[in-house]
């Protein structure tokens, strides 16, 4: 240890940053690797700090260790001198992974043997200035420099960053001048408009042509500036971490010619269960951006495990994607692969990558698994006994096919296939082994082509498993990108919890409106649009958020304001009667569909003597702040044209408040009241159904806030109210 931090010193590096470069092993080898090979071109032990510098820039970031020695070799030469050059080397050894490198190539990209002599510098930094000489004389040293060295450096690729900003500096005081006190004053900012206290940014949206638009950026807008950080179709081997094998760019050429260069995703929920509101933002970035890119979008039932697959979750499923606005390239399930993955996995076993084992389910659970006695096993052996087990001569349990490799996660040798005694779906008893998530799913999205298999921050641990069985066997090679997933307050999405909340009949079913489930949802009147929307809001992040559910509900409000027509309905019901009309008199009021824009339509409803307001807007005591009707302040009546005030307060014999008896005078007249409340006149009765909040803390999984877990905190309040409607509620 102490010798290598002598070694890295000795290049240059400071004590402390030898010491961090040892806490990273592959870094720490890398660099050893470099040094090494850079004395043995030397032929001395001496390297300068320069040079020195550059080898651990270059090994730092380095992510093809099979292209050390040909950058340390250039390093060492002094073809490349400069971190640009460096950063400049190591992209194109990333876009280039293919032997042999055309050196030729390889160097013109990198700016070897280009000499930038100070006085082209001084010449160029003097014709960029003459450009601009006008607004740098009217804007004096509050003109962006940086403008300067863009274009100089724009102009001059590999000159060197300090003679350039030298010479910017330079030519501009001998233009401008020092710099006066005017130049030194700090430049006030602009007052930034106040917007209006019922708006915020993010929750001003609206739909044009079919995208959600918010304020910023609309989904599809995000979705096409994420497609900025992706791979190009065809350009995998650019991504950091995938493999490149010698047969990659033939795998990735084949792939173009069946794909044609089109952005091609998937949609693969698992057919156990309903899909929720988290489903909602995977269903929204993988067509959307299959759409914004102009691709397809595959939806595929991952259903590999037929003992909690049903029918129902299939249709729901589809009925779901559809519901939000999506239509799938095509439908295809992973059982329609059964025989061609059953196929690799005996081409896994054929190449050594595969063995069968005996190890009990128990046995393998967690991460720190004993090895398996049986990982050695003869090909030939696991062959046998892997047909064997298609065959249905072994038991539940007793025997299964591992891959020989470890996970991110450090999990060894992940199990590939199992045996279940269980009737599928849609293969019925053909087979009795079923391929497992980890085996599957990478090798369907080859089979299809995918090409950014797009899935949620926990199957990050799986991405090099990913990489590895595409490559153990030698197919096309996707590339997994992971996106964080997104979670609610106030509830649980897990299918497991969600199945126990049904059995134990805490909810009637999937479908209950207290639930997030996607058909709850849509059971309890949200629009597809405002999920849409919602989505678009938390926007296309890495990190995990949760967020609280008004923001559903405002994203639900702002969709129905525009396509919903208005109607008014009093929950808790007040009687008004207005003394100074006469006890016939009726007349119709005209009532506009969308208050916010009365042109759209509007219909009548009649008013009268007698009205009916909710409770909560009359106060018998005057609070502060408060805005409604009350013995010493009137209101006004929506759309009426009437200002009503209090002459009489009449309760019953507990002291309720029972009816009011009100003067009116028309709006025209009166003082503008505070405030205007909604009401109703000769009203229907209909049944509405308020719903709570389904728990009653924030996270009802953390057991630090519920210890009796979560369904000790069930919130058991749902109303079911008569309530008065101004119409028939069929119209509502």
């Amino acid at each position: 240890m102490a010798d290598l931090v002598i070694l890295f010193t000795s290049i240059g590096l400071s004590e402390q940053k030898a010491k961090e470069t040892l806490k990273n092993e592959v870094l720490s080898s890398a660099l050893k690797d470099a040094i090494a090979q850079a004395q043995g071109l030397l032929g001395s032990t001496d390297i300068d700090k320069a040079t020195g510098t550059l080898l651990y820039s270059m090994v730092s970031r380095l992510r093809e260790p099979r292209r050390l020695a040909f950058l340390t070799q250039h390093i060492v030469q002094r073809k490349i001198t400069t971190e640009l050059q460096v950063s400049a080397a190591l992209d194109y050894v990333k876009s280039h992974p293919q032997d042999p490198l055309d050196e030729k190539a390889f160097e013109s990209a990198c700016g070897v043997g280009v000499v930038i002599t100070p006085e082209e510098i001084e010449d160029t930094v003097e014709q960029i200035i003459r450009k601009h000489k006008e607004q740098l004389l009217s804007e004096r040293y509050r003109f962006n420099m940086g403008l300067l060295m863009g274009e100089v450096r724009a102009a001059m690729k590999w000159a060197d960053g300090k003679i350039v900003k030298n010479e910017v500096d330079m030519q501009v005081l001998h233009l401008l001048g020092p710099k006066t006190e005017a130049d030194l004053e700090k430049k006030p900012k602009a007052a930034k408009a106040k917007a209006p206290e019922n708006e915020t940014k993010e929750e001003k949206s609206s739909t044009v042509n079919g995208e959600v638009k918010t304020e910023a950026k609309s989904l599809m807008e995000q979705l096409r500036g994420e497609a900025l950080k992706f791979h190009k179709p065809g350009e995998n081997y650019k991504t950091e971490g995938y493999v490149v094998t010698p047969n990659t760019m033939n795998l990735l050429k084949q792939h173009l010619e069946i794909t044609g260069g089109q952005v091609r995703t998937r949609f693969p929920p698992e057919p156990n269960g309903i899909l929720h509101i988290g489903h909602a933002k995977a269903i929204n970035f993988n067509f959307g951006f299959a759409k914004a890119n102009n691709g397809i979008c595959f939806l595929r039932y991952d259903d590999t495990n037929p003992e909690k697959e049903e029918e129902k979750y299939f249709t729901a499923i589809r009925e779901m994607v559809e519901w939000l606005g999506y239509k799938p390239y095509v439908i295809t399930h992973a059982s329609d692969y059964f025989q061609p993955l059953y196929d690799l996995a005996v081409e896994l076993i054929r190449r050594g990558h595969a063995y069968v084992c005996h190890q009990r389910g128990e046995e393998l659970k967690g991460h720190n698994v004993p090895s398996s006695p049986w990982r050695d096993r003869p090909v030939a052996e696991s062959l046998v006994l892997f047909e064997r087990m298609r065959k249905g001569m072994f038991t539940e349990g007793e025997a299964t096919l591992r891959m020989k490799m470890v996970m991110e996660d450090g999990k060894m040798d992940p199990v590939a296939y199992r045996i279940k005694y269980t009737a599928h779906h849609r293969s019925g008893d053909t087979w009795c082994i079923y391929p497992t998530y980890d085996y599957t799913h990478c090798l369907c999205d080859s089979i299809e082509h995918i090409t950014h298999s797009l899935c949620t921050k926990e199957f990050q641990a799986r991405r090099s498993s990913y990489f590895w069985l595409c490559n153990a066997l030698d197919v096309y090679c996707p590339v997994q990108w992971e996106y964080g997933r997104l979670n609610l307050t106030y509830t649980v999405v897990s299918k497991r919890k969600i199945i126990k909340l049904v059995e134990t009949g805490v909810v009637r079913d999937w479908d209950d409106p207290r639930l997030f489930t996607l058909t709850a949802l849509r059971r309890r009147g949200f629009p597809p649009e405002a999920i849409n929307n919602f989505c678009a809001r938390v926007g296309v992040t890495v990190s995990q958020t949760t967020t609280e559910p008004h923001l559903l509900e405002a994203c639900v409000r702002e969709v129905l304001n525009d396509t919903a027509p208005r109607a008014m309905a009093v929950l808790e019901p007040l009687r008004v009667t207005i003394t100074n009309l006469p006890s016939n008199a009726q007349s119709d009021v005209r009532v506009p569909d969308f208050p916010a824009d009365e042109s759209r339509g509007s219909h009548v409803v009649p008013f009268s003597k007698t009205i009916f307001i909710e409770e909560n807007d009359f106060r018998e005591v005057m609070e502060k702040g408060f805005k409604r009707l009350t013995p010493e302040q009137p209101v006004g009546l929506r759309h009426a044209g009437y200002v009503i005030s209090v002459q009489r307060v009449i309760k019953d014999a507990s002291g309720k408040v029972v009816e009011l008896e009100v003067t009116c005078t028309s709006s025209d007249s009166a003082e503008k009241p505070k405030a205007f409340i909604h009401w109703v006149s000769q009203p229907l009765q209909c049944e509405v159904r308020l719903y709570e909040r389904l728990f009653l803390h924030k996270n009802p999984e953390d057991a630090t806030e519920v210890p009796g877990g979560f369904l000790s905190d069930i919130n058991l309040l749902v109303f079911n109210r008569t309530v008065m409607l101004k119409e028939d509620p069929g119209k509502i």
